[in-house]
């Protein structure tokens, strides 16, 4: 064998090991990716009990909208603000807008004539029945309903698309959030998923793993308004960019190198 097939037999070896240093210490096992593997994983037939619905209690800073309906239309306008606006929605059969209110420091709310009424700690439900029963004297056979609007929610750390989500149907899960996120990148941890939510006044960190069927289960599987959500990195992204920095400028001399021996072999 000449001395030049020697040479870049050589350059391929050391190429191949190269992606070999780089890439074995980013290979992730399929179990350590797989959501919501069973017990048994010779048996895959189980039933895992129904988590409650998380019930939204209305809180200090909550944004929410509120839309009085009532057997006196003139009356209504009263309390609805937009009308213009209301009857354009009504038009094209979409939902009717509502008027946002602030829940002030003290969980109230100030509507037009009813006064302050105290909403937080109450469910959207709850908080448009007592409206209602306040507005009886009013209105002839009131309807309220109540939206909660700024429910929100942030998804951080090795997901396709991180970023701040607005809920609007109230209700929304730690699978669903991660799949409005795009789910999560290969290098995405998923046995130490981070909840960060904030509960009367404290701010509560908890631990989900998607790979097992607890989360079902767990308190954690319905997400809050402002829930943080975050996921991290694989040990294994961040061994392997470590080590493909430390070991790209070496390779490439080593590479560059091995170039201009094969180049002064062949010229001579």
């Amino acid at each position: 064998m000449s001395v030049f097939k020697q040479f870049k037999l050589m350059i391929k070896k050391i190429a191949l090991l190269f992606l070999i240093a780089v890439f074995h210490t980013a290979c992730v096992q399929t179990k350590e990716i797989t959501y919501f593997q069973p017990k048994n994983l010779n048996s895959d037939n189980e039933k895992v009990n129904l988590n409650e619905q998380l019930v939204i209690k209305l809180q200090t800073g909550d944004i929410i909208k509120v839309f009085v309906n009532s057997l006196s239309p003139e009356a209504n306008t009263v309390f609805n603000i937009f009308p213009e606006t209301q009857t354009q929605m009504n038009q094209v059969n979409s939902t009717i807008p509502a008027i946002g209110f602030l829940v002030d420091s003290e969980g109230a709310i100030i509507l037009p004539l009813a006064g302050k009424m105290i909403v937080g700690g109450l469910s959207p439900k709850d908080a448009a029945d007592l409206i209602s029963k306040k507005l009886e004297k009013y209105l002839e056979q009131p309807t309220v309903s109540v939206r909660l609007m700024n429910f929100k929610i942030s998804v951080l750390g090795e997901v396709a698309r991180p970023s701040l989500y607005s809920i609007t149907n109230e209700r929304v899960t730690l699978p669903e959030a991660l799949s409005l996120a795009g789910d999560l990148t290969i290098y995405g941890k998923r046995q130490n998923i981070l909840i960060i939510r904030e509960v009367d006044g404290k701010r509560e960190f908890a631990r989900i793993d998607l790979t097992q069927r607890d989360l079902f289960s767990s308190p954690y599987y319905y997400l809050r308004p402002n829930d943080i959500v975050y996921v991290e990195p694989l040990k294994g992204k961040l061994t392997s960019t470590s080590r493909a920095v430390q070991l790209a400028p070496i390779a490439i001399s080593l590479l560059t190198f091995l170039t201009i021996i094969t180049q002064n072999i062949l010229i001579k």
